[in-house]
This record gives structure tokens, sequence and C-alpha cells, in this order.
């Protein structure tokens, strides 16, 4: 077995299956020098959660593995359609282009507020305000999202008046 054939069976052990129930992809494109470079297509809220995970996952299981990059397909970077620009502009982009496609299924929508010296400030609403797992959503979807693509970043700061939220997609009561 070659090394991108035991890449290829960690990938289907561990987080494909989960890439592939959330409306992604994710498959190898080549092993070179010990960097391994993923392709990731369908939902970026479906890889970009697990990739802590992924590269953990891999790196244990194949020690010749020393970096894991994903990249989108056609091989640009991930976040590549960032592109240039003010912070603030590219923030709004990402939000644009990836965080808010990903999160409409559950009929949620974030608005960018500001950028203040490389905190975003976002503004959860629909079925993310109020919603009980707006925090996760945060944390392990929206934050690596903006991560990946704008990686000067120091934070993302949610300002929503979640008490407020009219129709949440997860309620507090079905916790």
């Amino acid at each position: 077995m070659g090394i991108v054939d035991e890449v290829a069976a960690v990938l289907e052990r561990s987080v494909l299956p989960s890439v592939i129930a959330r409306g992604g992809n994710l498959r190898v494109v080549s092993v070179e020098s010990g960097v391994l470079t993923l392709e990731m297509s369908g939902s970026p809220g479906a890889t970009l959660p697990l990739l802590p995970r992924l590269d953990a996952s891999v790196r244990a299981a194949v020690p010749e593995i020393t970096e894991v990059r994903v990249v989108e397909p056609g091989g640009a970077p991930l976040g590549g359609n960032v592109g240039s620009g003010d912070l603030e502009e590219r923030v709004r982009r990402v939000i644009d282009s990836e965080i808010n496609p990903a999160i409409s299924a559950h009929r949620g929508r974030v608005a960018l507020v500001g950028v203040e010296q490389g905190w975003v400030r976002i503004r959860m609403e629909g079925g993310c305000q109020g919603c009980s797992l707006a925090e996760v959503t945060l944390r392990q979807g929206i934050e690596p999202m903006l991560r990946a693509g704008i990686p000067e970043m120091v934070g993302v700061m949610d300002v929503t008046d979640h008490g407020a939220g009219t129709d949440p997609y997860f309620s507090a009561a079905k916790r």
C-alpha cells in the first residue's frame, strides 16, 4: 500500500463520512515531500470545521505526512477567491460566498457589522438568531471559515441579540 492509499484509508475511517453527510467531499490530490494536498468540494461548512480532526488523524496514522493543505477545485488555495482589498471587504466576500450558503439550509444568515483592529463583529439572523447551537456554529463553522480565508483576523465577536430571536432553528427547549 502506497502513502496515497494510506491517507485515503485514514480519511475514509475518520472524517470523510462526516464531510459527505454534510454535503462536501475530499479527495487526495498529491503527497510530495511530506505535504499532503487535499481537494475540498461541495459545502465549505462540511469540511472546514473538521480540518483540525482531519490533520490530527492523518498525521497520527501516516507519520511521513508533515503538513496538510486543502485546496479548492482546480487547485486554488483555500480562501483563494477572497483576493485583495481591505480586511472588511475580504471578510464580507467570505461571508457572502462561503458562510451564508453553508448556513442557509438552517434558514440562517450572517451579517457583517464591522471590522476593527482585526476583530470581526457579526450578527446572526434568521434561524441562527436565538438558536441553541449558535455558539457551536460560530466557533466550529464561521470562525474556521473566516480564519482559512483571512489569516490576519484576530477573532470573531457575535453581537447578536439572541434573546430577540423569533424562529430559531434549534430552540433552547430542543437542547
